[in-house]
């Protein structure tokens, strides 16, 4: 019967998640604070029908190993590297300055020390979840502000961890045992983060390749590879958050990370949406979440306002340009979910107590929920204010033409449709990015060197958005999938020049009614090929058989790279014309 219970409890949780986030969808409101309004109506709090034990509290657990494993999976250090010591200086400078204004604001409100301490290290994140979802849909994550913000979450991140790590430590008492903890902590992290760097390297591209074509066994070898790493943590006494951002740090480097990260966010999801409705269980009274109300208003006030100003003036100083330090600023002025994270830890130590957790859960709700809106109408709140910002503009402005890719061209496929048509595509527009999910496509091309490219399907979002589909000027598309080279069509932009592939005539026809520039068809081209051939034959017998010896030779060539691929050891026991999006997926 508790096993009943506990499952019934599970379901409760799931089917009001839902409901309260069709909601909040549906208003403009990010889901995680769904979530945690969901535990906060089925908890004491309300309707006090739920409650974290058993199988919810190992669910909420697995929610924040999953999220941490996630945020390592973002990890990617090529993103940022371009501007790697700004962001650097921004981070540090952002942790230090909001991290003493939430302790003096936290000191005003009258709290005592210990409380004040948890309370200013638990408010100084930015909601990543947040503001990478809400970028990532306006367009934004690969603009300077968005690389800026992505960085500074980044090195938060790890911040983070380490928090983390804190507060998950059997016990923090005297400033000596502070001290012990946290060279435990940086010594069992920088051994588990080089066991992990040095696998990104040297095992993990090997295992992968090899396994990345079969999709089940893909993910199943990386959810595996974060329960090794929650494992080995455990084993060092460190935190499950601790293994699975560091399992997430090694496969964010690798060229398979896109594909990933689009599989393990619907996992993921599914376990946030426990763990964060655990948050507004454990909080045992509406008196507790509502005992700092006015202090929680107070503060998100003065925090918002104040987190804004203390990044403008540190991105500034980096002599980036007003519109890029406003909209980086005010992109990032929310009281982060973590805040909640490290709450429940500071709670399960004993640190603080439920009304500090309410007061922290009320204020990442207030400021998430604003914060939404102000992201989404980022630009034209600039729109608004820049005349007056533009006094801070300083003579030396840092280059800011660093966005990923721009009026390039994307291939989707690397074949035999594909790869004679690249050469001339990058002489035209210069920069060329490839999708492909092949394994050996992927390493023939890293082989090569001429292309950027990344794996993944052609259907998964972040693999589109990498691609940077939308600013693409020539797309050059050899899947036959009707359904999917339509999504393509309606994703390009209007001007964009676009190349597809069809079957039949019908579907040649359905694609050039959806905009196509030109349907390419396999069989049509062949039979203009070949009455080119026959009567190149009856006219110039000489100039046929020439013609015929250069074809014998690239299918030699095409054979070598074959067999030179098949000695590395690369699968090719499939149509090589099979690729993300297209045939035989």
């Amino acid at each position: 019967m508790v096993e009943v219970a506990l499952a019934a409890d599970f379901a409760i949780i799931i089917v009001a998640a839902t409901v309260i986030g069709l909601v909040a969808r549906q208003l403009g409101q990010p889901t995680i604070v769904a979530y945690i309004l969901t535990g906060v109506i089925l908890g004491p709090v309300m309707l006090d029908i739920v409650t974290v034990e058993g199988l919810v509290e190992h669910m909420a657990e697995l929610g924040l190993g999953f999220l941490l494993f996630l945020l390592g999976l973002k990890m990617r250090f090529e993103d940022i590297r371009e501007i790697l010591a700004p962001i650097s200086n921004i981070a540090i400078g952002q942790t230090v300055f909001q991290t003493a204004l939430a302790f003096v604001v936290a000191l005003l409100l009258g709290f005592e020390t210990v409380e004040i301490l948890v309370i200013a290290l638990a408010t100084v994140f930015g909601a990543t979840p947040i503001i990478v979802k809400i970028l990532t849909d306006k367009d934004e994550i690969t603009s300077l502000p968005g690389k800026i913000d992505v960085g500074v979450l980044i090195i938060q991140d790890i911040y983070l961890v380490i928090v983390l790590a804190l507060f998950s430590a059997d016990e923090i008492g005297d400033p000596g045992q502070i001290a012990t903890t946290l060279t435990i902590i940086f010594v069992m992290m920088g051994s588990i983060a080089l066991f992990s760097l040095a696998s990104s390297r040297y095992l993990l591209p090997t295992l992968f390749r090899r396994i990345a074509n079969n999709k089940d066994v893909f993910l199943i070898v990386a959810i595996a590879w974060a329960f090794l790493f929650i494992a080995v943590a455990e084993t060092f006494e460190l935190s499950v958050e601790v293994g699975a951002f560091l399992a997430g740090l090694s496969l964010a480097q690798l060229p398979y990370s896109k594909e990933l990260e689009d599989r393990i966010t619907p996992i993921t999801d599914f376990f946030i949406l426990i763990f964060f409705a655990s948050i507004g269980l454990q909080i045992e009274s509406a008196s507790t979440l509502l005992a700092y109300w006015w202090e929680a208003i107070a503060a998100s006030v003065v925090l918002m306002i104040g987190n804004f100003w203390i990044m403008f003036y540190l991105i500034d100083r980096e002599d980036f340009s007003v519109e890029t330090s406003f909209l980086g600023s005010i992109n990032m002025v929310q009281v982060s979910e973590f805040s909640l994270v490290v709450g429940a830890l500071a709670l399960g130590q004993g640190l603080i107590g439920d009304d500090i957790l309410g007061y922290l859960t009320l204020m990442a709700l207030l400021t998430m929920t604003v914060s939404t809106y102000i992201i989404s109408y980022n630009h034209a709140i600039y729109s608004r204010v820049e005349p007056w910002f533009r006094r801070f503009e300083s003579e030396d402005v840092r280059d800011e033409t660093l966005d990923d890719y721009s009026d390039h061209v994307v291939a989707i496929g690397y074949d035999e449709v594909t790869e004679p048509a690249l050469p001339l595509l990058e002489q035209r527009f210069g920069e060329v990015v490839v999708i492909d999910r092949k394994t050996e496509h992927i390493a023939a091309l890293d082989a090569e060197g001429k292309y950027d490219f990344i794996f993944g399907d052609f259907r998964h979002s972040e693999v589109r958005k990498a691609a940077g589909l939308k600013r693409a000027r020539f797309v050059l598309s050899s899947t036959v999938e009707p359904e999917v080279n339509k999504a393509l069509l309606a994703e390009v932009p209007e001007e964009a020049v676009v190349f597809v592939e069809a079957q039949t005539v019908d579907h040649a026809h359905e694609l050039y009614d959806a905009g196509a520039t030109y349907v390419i068809m396999n069989t049509h081209l062949a039979a203009e090929q070949f009455s080119t051939y026959l009567q190149a034959y009856f006219e110039d017998p000489s100039a046929f058989e020439a013609a015929i010896e250069e074809d014998i030779e690239r299918i030699r060539q095409q054979s070598r790279r074959v067999a030179a691929e098949e000695t590395r050891g690369f699968p090719l026991t499939v149509d090589p014309r099979e690729i993300g999006g297209g045939r035989g997926d």
